[in-house]
């Protein structure tokens, strides 16, 4: 069977719920929590209880946060392939608000120390793998290197171009099979590599074919997913390569649940829609961007990140096969 390789950070993360986000300079009362995270860990956790065999290549430092990657990654039956660093394993701070919002602070720690060479020596997972997954918490190198072994043994490369201020050059998107931003991430993304100006927000509004030529022109060769939180999400194919699908590009509508905590709905998407790809390559892409939409609705039904996503047979008890 073949599996999923995430290739990314993990973050202990420290969580504030309050009724509205903090403005500068005002103090507010929240309800305090703790728990792991980190977009390559929260990826993993997706992927693996999404149905894949998961590999998670990382960095962790040599304290209790590294505990936790190490014991949590053993309970949910991840490969866990991870560099030991002097620096303390990364950090998170979260902001969570009454509609589920949230700002976050990430210090990057022993994330930084991710190195291309620890990514290379993991050829045995590689190969094995029908999916490799990577962002942008680690450092451009590395995932460099990620994209690149996925490539080289026949895998699925797929980049999740996050966080919006994360560098990017044409040559990193170009290794990707499949990029998955946000709006505020194709916005910046498209400003930066195609000259266009585009606001965040207004994605959703612009017409499909619009957006599909923009989609081409930041990325010729391969699929764009841009996800829309609760509007849904954008695909736009490369014209001669449509993974199954019967059109170059349309609108997915995402499923309508209770959010109440955002903080990891698109790490959950982006690992439920590689476990889909794993297991069935070949097939229709909508079909997995389904699942994967429900997969990552349903993880917003309940507070926190890694330990929010769902398992497959609850996506499937909510909203069928």
């Amino acid at each position: 069977m073949s599996r999923v390789v995430v290739v990314g950070s993990f973050n202990v993360d420290h969580v504030w719920a309050t009724a509205v986000l903090p403005r500068p300079g005002e103090t507010l009362s929240g309800r305090y929590s703790t728990g792991p995270g980190g977009k390559g860990f929260n990826q993993a956790i997706a992927s693996v209880r999404a149905g894949a065999g998961t590999t998670f290549v990382c960095a962790i430092g040599d304290d209790p946060g590294a505990q936790v990657a190490r014991s949590l990654a053993a309970a949910d039956g991840i490969d866990l392939r991870a560099l030991r660093s002097d620096e303390p394993t990364g950090t998170a701070g979260i902001y969570v608000d009454g509609e589920g919002r949230n700002s976050i602070v990430i210090g990057p720690g022993a994330n930084g120390a991710l190195s291309p060479a620890h990514v290379d020596g993991q050829a045995d997972a590689f190969e094995r793998a029908g999916v490799v997954l990577a962002q942008l918490e680690s450092p451009p190198d590395a995932i460099t290197a990620a994209l690149r072994s996925g490539r080289d043994h026949a895998a699925i490369a797929m980049l999740n171009p996050a966080p919006a201020n994360a560098p990017t050059t044409r040559e990193l998107l170009a290794l990707a099979d499949i990029i998955t931003p946000n709006e505020t991430e194709f916005a910046g993304l498209v400003a930066r590599h195609v000259g266009e100006r585009i606001d965040g927000d207004a994605i959703t509004a612009l017409d499909q074919p619009h957006l599909h030529a923009l989609c081409r022109e930041l990325m010729p060769a391969g699929t764009i997913v841009v996800t829309l939180g609760a509007s849904g999400c954008f695909v736009s194919h490369a014209g001669d390569a449509l993974r199954g699908d019967g059109k170059a590009f349309y609108r997915l509508a995402a499923e309508h649940v209770h959010a109440v905590d955002t903080t990891g709905a698109g790490d959950a998407f982006n690992g439920a829609l590689a476990a889909a790809l794993s297991g069935a390559p070949d097939a229709a892409f909508v079909g997995h961007l389904r699942f994967a939409s429900r997969y990552a609705a349903l993880s917003t039904e309940r507070q926190g990140a890694a330990l929010a996503m769902p398992r497959r047979e609850e996506v499937v008890a909510r909203f069928g096969a």
